[in-house]
C-alpha cells in the first residue's frame, strides 16, 4: 500500500466509527466547508484544507509525500525523537521501517487537536445533555486545552523524522473511534447489572488483561463496586477530558457509570459529588484496544502488514471485530 492509500483508508474508518453517525458526519463537513467558502481569500490561504475531507486535526501524515511504499510499520503510542532515532538505528541494522506510526498526535497534529473536541457536544446530546449546555461547557474546556498546547515545542518528533527522512504520521481520533463503537456496543449488548460487572467485562478484553499483568487493569475510582451500573457511557474519543460540569449534566440525564481512559483529579470530585461510578479501564490499553481493531481492517482491506510495536503498543489481532 501506498502511504496516502493507508491515510486515506483509516480516515474514512474513523469517520465510519465515528459516534456522531452519517447523519451528524455528513451535516459537520457541510458546516466545515460553509466556512471555509465564505472566508475571503487571505484567510483562505490559511485554512487548513486537508480538514474539507479529514474532520480530524489530530490524524495527519507529518512528514512524506504519501507516494511512499509501506510494508513495515514501527508504531507506539507515543513517538517522540527517541523513537524516531530507534527507527533510524533498527534500519541501519538492517530491519526495514517504511513507516512510523504514532497513536497521540504531534507537530501540527498536536498543536491543533483540541479543536476534535468540539464532536464531544454531539456525544453528549446524544446521551440527553441539551446541545446549548453541552456546547457552552465545552467551549471554555477547549479553550483552557487551547492555551496549554501552545507553549509546547510541537515540531521535535516531525523533524527528527524530516532529518532522517523517515515516513511518520499519527491516527489519534481515528482509533479512539473504533473503541468507544467497540465498548459501547459491548455495554449496550451485555447491560452490565453491577460496576463489577463492567470491570469483568473489560476484563475479558486481550489489551486489558495484558495491562493488568504488565501494568494496572481496569479500576472503579468513584463509587463501589457492588453498586449498580445504570446507564453506561463509554467517553474515550474526542481528543481529552471534557469539562469538569459535564458529569452533573450527565447524572441528571440519567448515566449512572462512565468507562473512560482516564480521568482527572477535578472529574473524580466532581463525580462523587454528583454520584456517578467512575471505572477507569486504562489509557493506554484503551488506546491498543482502538488502534488493533483499527489495524484488523487495514490488514483485511491491504494483505499482512508488518507492525513492529514500541512505545506501549501490543499487536493483538481481533479477527471476529472486522
Amino acid at each position: 500500500m501506498k502511504l496516502k492509500e493507508f491515510y486515506d483508508f483509516i480516515v474514512k474508518e474513523g469517520i465510519l466509527s465515528d459516534p456522531r453517525g452519517k447523519d451528524g458526519m455528513e451535516k459537520y463537513m457541510s458546516v466545515q466547508k460553509r466556512k471555509y467558502d465564505n472566508l475571503d481569500s487571505g484567510k483562505k490561504s490559511e485554512f487548513d484544507t486537508e480538514s474539507l475531507k479529514n474532520p480530524y486535526k489530530d490524524t495527519r501524515i507529518l512528514n512524506g509525500t504519501g507516494k511512499e511504499t509501506v510494508k513495515s510499520v514501527l508504531i507506539g503510542i507515543d513517538i517522540d525523537v527517541a523513537e524516531i532515532l530507534l527507527a533510524e538505528y533498527l534500519k541501519n541494522s538492517g530491519r526495514k521501517i517504511d513507516l512510523v506510526l504514532s497513536h497521540h498526535p504531534s507537530g501540527y497534529a498536536y498543536a491543533n487537536f483540541y479543536e476534535v473536541m468540539g464532536m464531544q457536544a454531539d456525544i453528549l446530546e446524544k446521551f440527553g445533555v441539551p446541545i446549548n449546555v453541552a456546547e457552552g461547557l465545552l467551549s471554555k474546556r477547549m479553550r483552557e486545552v487551547s492555551r496549554k498546547v501552545m507553549p509546547s515545542n510541537h515540531m521535535r518528533a516531525v523533524d527528527a523524522a524530516r532529518l532522517t527522512n523517515i515516513p511518520f504520521m499519527c491516527a489519534h481520533t481515528v482509533a479512539d473511534n473504533h473503541v468507544v463503537k467497540y465498548l459501547q456496543k459491548k455495554f449496550d449488548t451485555i447491560k452490565p447489572y453491577l460496576v463489577s460487572d463492567v470491570i469483568k467485562t473489560l476484563k475479558t478484553i486481550p489489551e486489558y488483561q495484558t495491562s493488568a499483568k504488565e501494568t494496572i487493569g481496569p479500576k472503579t475510582v468513584v463509587g463501589r463496586d457492588d453498586n449498580r451500573a445504570g446507564k453506561i457511557f463509554v467517553d474515550m474519543t474526542g481528543g481529552t477530558e471534557g469539562a469538569v460540569g459535564f458529569l452533573e449534566k450527565l447524572s441528571i440525564a440519567g448515566v449512572g457509570t462512565i468507562v473512560a481512559m482516564h480521568m482527572s483529579e477535578a472529574h473524580i470530585k466532581n463525580a462523587e459529588k454528583v454520584n456517578i461510578n467512575i471505572v477507569v479501564a486504562g489509557h493506554i490499553s484503551s488506546d491498543n484496544l482502538g488502534l488493533n481493531l483499527l489495524l484488523d481492517k487495514v490488514e483485511k482491506k491491504f494483505g499482512s502488514v508488518q507492525f513492529i510495536p514500541c512505545s506501549g503498543f501490543r499487536r493483538i489481532k481481533h479477527n471476529k471485530s472486522v
